[in-house]
């Protein structure tokens, strides 16, 4: 093997141990014990905000005779020794953190929901752990407004906050029900648990406090407001083995329309709602099928409770979604995770307006990580939190990562978009004949079926020998000619993940090594038709990866192994500021 060969040798198996590049727009927070995001905004200003909650073993501080402006800064004065906190982070447009902010409180559970104000300030909902509510309003730069703590005498817990037009906000969540006839929220034949709703005025007024429900156990999850001011809730009903949907209308003085249950034999789970640009509402759902595996279940309905569509997205693992935007064109972006016999990987869908599945992607290591929420940036980009593990850890940690409109994973280089659209127009002919995909995350790949390679075999075929020497008298001047914006070009191998007769483990690294030769049968052929000068500046920018299946390819639901046997290419840029 000549010294270039075992160069491009060693480089192939190094890079497979790089999981997490450093200009992917994937920004993970590690403090102490447990930590996560779970709601997600964009401010005016075009940085991302996101709520969650960290725990760590903080020290008491002694009260001082001090004056606070910032809400963080007082609530840490009177925090416990040890406790939750609510956890604030706001990150700008090349990843970097501007803010990293926890308020500690003696009984402090976790913060559920971030929704900005008109004033770009914030609202943040929250509950404690002795099952009391509470609401902050915040200004762009933290500082305290006001804070309200409210709820009944029972143990009550909020689920999720929202902003009302005329700036209101409405906490939703659920409460014991008392049993005491003279508490002004109790209406006869409710059950244990109750879907408790508050609503509160900008200037912090609590406006209305009332439960609804059913003789059964009942907990409200989500709300969206209408077009006419009422309020349709989300929620579920649980009685012995069954747990139904609940789908609520009420005024927006809290007087009840109607209320509507949607029965199964599957256990089912009420997620999120939003109302549609055509102001009809679709709700988000996961319930369990015969095999105890979660499978992703939404319904779109009318204000009049007629069901308009109702449709279950079949996967081949266990699968929930969290959240979900819709795009202008109507389309969607919904985030959650998805889960098979040894980890769980946060997992990304984008849907026409038919809810028809177009794309999906798995983000994460070889641990549990999770998306709970997601938001649709000004760009078309998309901003999506949760949780990811580190591989030698047990402890999470609070994630944020970027989307590209085709749910790749986005770059730090503001110069992405630029290199796209040339990309675009160099390879339009091979685009428009469908020979090659090309991702906004500035990822090519071979599509035509006469370029994915068989069963078990590396060696590249005449055809794809002459589509890499047209690809390459295009791509390499392009790479080339910017240079100086590059910081890596990769060529990844891919299989699909079956392998006839072989245990897991076995199949797993047959298909690891074929991935690397199908990368280095493509990087060798394309590097020696180059000249010795290409070559040389090719050494420092050229990198093989074999991917084994993780990134396999999935039609309908179900993996497409014809499509997963590729080979890939993805140029990376240099992070700009």
């Amino acid at each position: 093997m000549s010294y270039n060969m075992k160069y491009f040798a060693l480089l192939l198996s190094l890079a497979t141990l790089l999981l997490a590049k450093p200009n992917d727009f994937s920004i993970i927070i590690d403090k102490p014990f447990d930590d996560a995001l779970l709601s997600v905004t964009q401010d005016y200003d075009r940085q991302i905000s996101a709520v969650g909650f960290s725990r760590d073993q903080g020290v008491s501080l002694q009260e001082k005779e001090e004056v606070y402006t910032n809400a963080f800064d007082y609530l840490s004065s009177v925090a416990a020794t040890h406790g939750s906190q609510m956890h604030i982070v706001k990150v700008d447009d090349s990843a970097s953190i501007n803010l990293d902010k926890a308020a500690k409180l003696s009984q402090f559970n976790e913060a559920v929901a971030l929704v900005k104000t008109p004033s770009n300030g914030y609202f943040v909902g929250g509950y404690t752990l002795d099952g009391s509510l509470l609401v902050h309003k915040l200004d762009s730069e933290g500082n305290i407004i006001f804070t309200k703590m409210f709820g009944t005498k029972n143990d009550d817990k909020m689920n999720n906050l929202i902003l009302l037009n005329g700036g209101d906000v409405l906490a939703v969540g659920s409460s014991v029900t008392s049993r005491d006839t003279l508490d002004p929220l109790f209406e006869t034949g409710l059950g244990l648990n109750d879907i408790y709703l508050t609503r509160i005025s900008k200037n912090g007024e609590i406006l209305w406090s009332k439960k609804y429900g059913t003789a059964h156990d009942d907990q409200g999850i989500d709300a969206v407001e209408a077009k006419d001011g009422s309020l349709v809730i989300l929620g579920s009903t649980s009685y012995g083995n069954n747990h139904d949907i609940t789908i609520m209308r009420i005024g927006e003085n809290g007087d009840k329309i109607w209320l509507k249950q949607f029965k199964s034999e599957d256990i089912q789970t009420p997620h999120k709602i939003i109302k549609l640009r055509d102001n009809n509402f679709l709700a988000l759902l996961s319930q369990k099928n015969g095999a105890n595996k979660e499978q992703i279940r939404i319904m779109k309905f009318d204000l009049q409770k007629n069901i308009i569509l109702d449709k279950e997205i079949r996967t081949t693992y266990s699968s929930v979604l969290k959240d979900i935007k819709e795009y202008a064109n109507s389309n969607f972006i919904a985030v959650g995770n998805v889960r098979d016999t040894y980890n769980t990987d946060a997992l990304v869908m984008l849907f026409n307006s038919e809810l028809t599945l177009l794309a999906q992607e798995h983000y994460g290591g070889e641990n549990h990580d999770a998306f709970n929420a997601v938001t649709i940036l000004h760009n078309l980009q998309a901003a999506a939190v949760g949780i990811h593990t580190n591989e030698d850890s047990q402890e999470s940690n609070m994630w944020i990562v970027k989307l590209n409109r085709d749910i790749t994973l986005a770059q730090k280089s503001t110069k992405i978009n630029k290199f796209y659209g040339e990309l675009q127009e160099i390879f339009k002919k091979e685009i428009d004949a469908k020979k090659l995909l090309l991702k906004e995350d500035l990822s090519l790949q071979l599509s035509d079926v006469s370029l994915y390679f068989e069963v078990g075999k590396y060696e590249l075929t005449p055809t794809q020998k002459s589509f890499l020497d047209t690809f390459s008298k295009k791509f390499i001047p392009f790479l080339k000619a910017n240079e100086s914006a590059i910081e890596t070009v990769e060529i990844n191998g891919h299989t699909s993940s079956e392998w006839g007769g072989a245990d897991f483990k076995d199949g797993y690294l047959k298909n690891a090594k074929l991935s690397m030769n199908r990368s280095y049968a493509t990087l060798s052929y394309l590097f020696l038709k180059q000249e010795r000068p290409t070559q040389t500046w090719l050494t420092k920018v050229l990198s093989g990866n074999g991917l084994s299946y993780r990134k396999k390819v999935m039609s309908e639901e179900r993996e497409d192994r014809d499509k997963s046997r590729r080979v890939t290419f993805k140029i990376v840029l240099r992070a700009t500021k």
